[in-house]
Parts: structure tokens; C-alpha cells; sequence
């Protein structure tokens, strides 16, 4: 009788054991596959980002030469309206 206790324990317990086992081996499947997707998404936003601030860079390096043109196309706007200004 005692004997048959516990091998009906042993049992209940092994198989629960291979439930549990089963059950953390699916969730750690189920989370790596999440993992995978989130690693994913966070790339493409990181390479989206990078190719924003390059575009960015790009525009700021050319906004000196373009204050600069500005500058000169005012100097000669300057003088040509002096030049073309009446005399009285």
C-alpha cells in the first residue's frame, strides 16, 4: 500500500515535472521569436534615424556656403542699385 503511494507520487510528480519543462521550454521559444521582432524593428528605427542625421549634417555643412552666397548676391545687389540709382 505505502509502495503504491508512492509510485503514484513519483509519477504525478514526473510528469508534472515534463509539463513544467515543456511549458518554460515553449514560453522561452515564444519569447525569443518576440526578441527577434523587437531587435528587428529597433534596427530599421536606428538605420532610419542614421540616414535622417546624415541628411541632416549634409544640410547643415551646406548652410554656411549658402549664407555666404546670400551675403555676396546682397554685396552686388547693393552695388548695382548704386550704380543704377539716379542722379539729381
Amino acid at each position: 500500500m505505502v509502495g503504491e503511494s508512492i509510485l503514484v507520487a513519483l509519477i504525478s510528480g514526473g510528469l508534472s515535472l515534463v509539463g513544467v519543462v515543456i511549458t518554460c521550454m515553449a514560453t522561452a521559444k515564444k519569447n525569443e521569436n518576440s526578441m527577434r521582432v523587437t531587435q528587428a524593428v529597433t534596427d530599421t528605427k536606428i538605420e532610419e534615424l542614421t540616414r535622417e542625421v546624415r541628411a541632416h549634417n549634409n544640410f547643415a555643412q551646406r548652410m554656411p556656403v549658402v549664407e555666404e552666397q546670400i551675403k555676396v548676391i546682397n554685396h552686388r545687389l547693393e552695388d548695382l542699385e548704386q550704380f543704377h540709382k539716379p542722379t539729381n
